[in-house]
């Protein structure tokens, strides 16, 4: 044989879509399980023509699954973020609109059982140790992917998946505030280094000469804001303690403006070298969190709300996402929890197959 088979599931999770594996079904070293994700997305070609890669970071994400040895948890989930055309697969990282799909892939990989009409599934996100509640709908013990639930950024509806974030502070550097500022200012561009379920990096719209409502083709098209706001991340990414970060995708950047369709505040996301369609689930949680900070770059953008748990709604380039934040802000600013509602929907299953000189299988 000169192909080695690895069963997999396709799915769509939020905005975001990717091969879901068994992580026993894979390479147990992180370098040869680099090269098994790279040649089965087709990473290396600016249409992942030799994989299932589609050509876009949004699907270009792996989820890897097992039962979890957390007391805590039933579903471990490891995420990768693999490039579209650099052959460059990130471990860092987690994806919350992938991480959408993986209680219903859980039940499809018979990792979990239904129980009555919804099954509640908690998951660990291995590589950064956040802890998310899912709840699927399984009406009659039976999975289903029908329902009314719309979120932007996909066409159609389908059966809701609320997820709750816990344990997301400081998930990737250790602290809220991982420069110790709620401010810092990088070639002259005033900025909020914060980590909530995310590192980021966000700045004000408005400071990069944008209006914060411009499209994902106009900002993909803004070759010198690339490259100022590039600059500003590589420098965020030493003072946040992530080293040098020229091939990570963290920390993640993102705008923010006034919102204008009576939403809370509006946002653009970053990949980071492209413009998110839509937006991460774990950046907007993050964003959610710097909109209701006092002193951050957020300030005089929104009427900031004061009550806790409180819906915070993005407005991005595909339409709006709302965050419900538990939050205490009597003294500085401390997340609870964060709520989110998603969809997501089985696309195909089978073998997914790599050169056997890459892998043999076990």
């Amino acid at each position: 044989m000169t192909q080695t088979g690895i069963p997999f599931i396709f799915m769509r999770g939020g905005t975001s879509r990717g091969p879901y594996f068994r992580r026993a079904d894979l390479p147990t070293d992180r370098e040869t399980l680099a090269e098994v994700l790279l040649a089965a997305l087709g990473s290396g070609h600016p249409l992942n023509i030799d994989g299932v890669g589609g050509g876009a970071a949004v699907t270009t994400k792996v989820a890897m699954l097992s039962t979890s040895d957390d007391d805590w948890a039933d579903i471990d989930y490891f995420f990768a973020q693999v490039s579209v055309e650099d052959r460059l697969v990130d471990f860092k990282p987690t994806c919350g609109n992938i991480l959408s799909g993986v209680g219903p892939a859980a039940i499809e990989m018979g990792l979990v059982q239904p129980s009555s009409d919804e099954t509640e599934i908690r998951i660990r996100a291995v590589n950064t140790g956040a802890r998310v509640v899912a709840k699927v709908q399984t009406p009659g013990g039976a999975l289903t992917y029908d329902g009314s639930a719309a979120i932007a950024g996909v066409p159609g509806t389908a059966a809701p998946i609320a997820l709750s974030f816990m344990g997301v502070v400081g998930s990737s550097t250790g602290a809220f505030l991982p420069t110790g500022n709620i401010r810092d200012e990088i070639d002259g561009i005033p900025v909020t280094c914060m980590d909530v379920a995310m590192p980021m990096v966000i700045a004000r719209a408005a400071d990069f000469g944008l209006t914060g409502y411009e499209t994902v083709a106009e900002l993909d098209g803004n070759a010198e804001f690339f490259a100022r706001m590039e600059a500003v991340r590589l420098k965020a990414g030493t003072l946040m303690g992530m080293g040098e970060v020229s091939k990570s995708v963290t920390p993640k950047f993102g705008l923010l403006a006034p919102a204008r369709a009576n939403g809370t505040i509006a946002a653009r996301y970053f990949m980071p070298w492209n413009t998110h369609p839509s937006m991460a689930v774990t950046g907007s949680q993050c964003l959610a969190s710097c909109a209701l900070t006092p002193g951050s770059i957020a300030d005089g953008l929104l009427q900031r709300p004061t009550t806790s748990p409180s819906n915070v709604v993005l407005e991005h380039a595909s339409g709006t996402i709302e965050v419900l934040v538990d939050f205490d802000a009597s003294d500085s600013f401390e997340l609870r929890s964060a709520g989110l509602l998603r969809t997501a929907r089985k696309l195909a299953d089978g073998h997914i197959y790599v050169p056997a000189r890459i892998w043999k299988g076990h």
